[in-house]
């Protein structure tokens, strides 16, 4: 499989949110606003990418060959807590407005699963280290790409005229859902 379809593919066609609906705490909880859409999603590509680049290397040169493949999970979850620690850090002295707007959101990044299965599916799919990087930023592209979708989708909803028993989390599932549909029709776009 060529570079440019691992990345559509994961981009588009098997969205992580909108298709496999994985992350889905984080997609709703940051993406009240475009700026918390966007840091959250730079934050979840620094981690994710880097996370493979990590994982990958420990998992084909260290686990695999001393047949210790069922320590992946806690290897895996280990590597990806530590490095959202360190954008932790660096988003606190840094950038500490996005640190304070992400709240408790920036320490779900450990526990977000989209995370850890971009690190397994490039495991399992056999990827290369190439592939597997190209796959991460599709992956976390994506993630970005359905944040700021639902984000101006909130922007437009806080104007209209909604029923009492939708307003709040039912009209975002509902959302996203016709999201989801919506991005059924990549299906077929690289083959």
């Amino acid at each position: 499989m060529n570079l440019f379809n691992i990345f559509i593919a994961a981009f588009l066609i098997d969205n992580i949110v909108l298709m496999q609906f994985i992350a889905l705490c984080p997609f709703i909880g940051m993406s009240t606003d475009e700026d918390k859409s966007i840091g959250m999603g730079l934050a979840v590509t620094f981690v994710t990418v880097l996370a493979t680049c990590v994982t990958w290397p420990v998992y084909k040169f260290i686990l695999e060959p001393r047949g210790l493949e069922f320590l992946k999970i806690l290897v895996f979850i280990l590597v990806i807590a530590s490095l959202v620690q360190l954008v932790e850090f660096y988003l606190k002295k840094i950038i500490p407005s996005l640190y304070k707007s992400m709240g408790i959101y920036l320490a779900l990044i450990t526990t977000n699963c989209a995370i850890l299965a971009v690190t397994f599916n490039a495991i399992d799919r056999n990827y290369s280290f190439i592939e597997s990087i190209v796959y991460a930023v599709g992956v976390a592209m994506g993630f970005l790409l359905s944040m700021l979708l639902l984000a101006g989708i909130r922007n437009r909803l806080r104007t209209s005229p909604i029923p009492a028993f939708l307003k709040g989390t039912p009209v975002l599932f509902a959302a996203t859902a016709l999201l989801s549909i919506a991005f059924m029709g990549f299906k077929g776009l690289a083959q």
